[in-house]
């Protein structure tokens, strides 16, 4: 830790570098293994990514919790960083959008000049999807819920309303994955399969992501790493899942209600 800075900056971590190298494998790996079926590249460089991460929030946990390194202003930067982190994932999306309306508002001959193609059966928007949206709205309120409660000291609360929101969390996920299963067509059914199932399937990674980060936060509040005044994990995990439900809101009505 550096010393008789004005700002007490934390100690310098190398997680950083070393997940963006381990990310950069898994990329490679999952392309490898579309045209050798490499299991083993693939599980190697996943088992490096979740040790780099795990490794890194554990010293950031250690900074917040034991050292006290997080002061107001390096608790403003975590948040800055988050803030852009949000703004970059909401370009992201924005480019799956755009390619969808670019594809639907003006359907080319290959896809037969209508939209959804010829061949095509979307889902039922009143089904599944009507579901997992009452489930991701749901759980944005338990979510507040949870964030209010402790900003009340009140940790019981606090606790069942992270739980519960878990717990959508991963109902929300097995209801995506049996929709995956008893779909009618196939990421490779032309432009509308592609950008279906990328534009749901990036969404389902990230509640599965969201889910895992309020679990982090839950434990901190367990071993009270966390109170009123020192709950960023708590804030940012929150923060995050607004994130999904809004991009769900927007996926909802653009991928499948539209299409009806």
């Amino acid at each position: 830790m550096q010393k008789n800075h004005p700002f007490h900056l934390v100690t310098k971590s190398p997680w950083p570098i070393l997940t963006s190298f381990s990310l950069m494998t898994l990329l490679v790996s999952s392309i490898c293994l579309f045209n050798e079926k490499n299991w083993w590249f693939l599980t190697t460089s996943i088992a490096t990514v979740t040790l780099n991460l795990s490794q890194w929030w554990r010293d950031v946990k250690r900074e917040s919790s034991i050292k006290g390194d997080h002061t107001n202003v390096v608790k403003k930067m975590i948040k800055m960083g988050m803030i852009l982190f949000i703004i970059s994932e909401i370009m992201f999306f924005l480019s799956f959008f755009w390619s969808f309306f670019h594809a639907s508002l003006a359907p080319t001959p290959e896809i037969g000049l209508k939209w959804p193609p010829k061949g095509i059966s979307p889902f039922n928007p009143m089904e599944i999807p009507l579901l997992n949206t009452i489930i991701l709205v749901s759980s944005g309120a338990s979510i507040t819920w949870a964030h209010q409660a402790l900003m009340s000291k009140k940790f019981k609360q606090n606790i069942k309303s992270m739980i519960f929101t878990i717990m959508l969390g991963l109902y929300f996920s097995f209801l995506q994955w049996w929709e995956y299963k008893n779909a009618s067509f196939t990421i490779s059914d032309s432009i509308f399969g592609s950008s279906f199932f990328l534009t749901t399937g990036f969404h389902g990674i990230h509640v599965i992501i969201g889910t895992m980060f309020i679990m982090v936060a839950l434990q901190s509040v367990t071993l009270m790493e966390s109170n009123k005044t020192n709950h960023l994990s708590m804030e940012l995990s929150a923060w995050y899942w607004h994130f999904v439900d809004v991009v769900w809101l927007f996926l909802y009505l653009i991928l499948y209600w539209w299409n009806k």
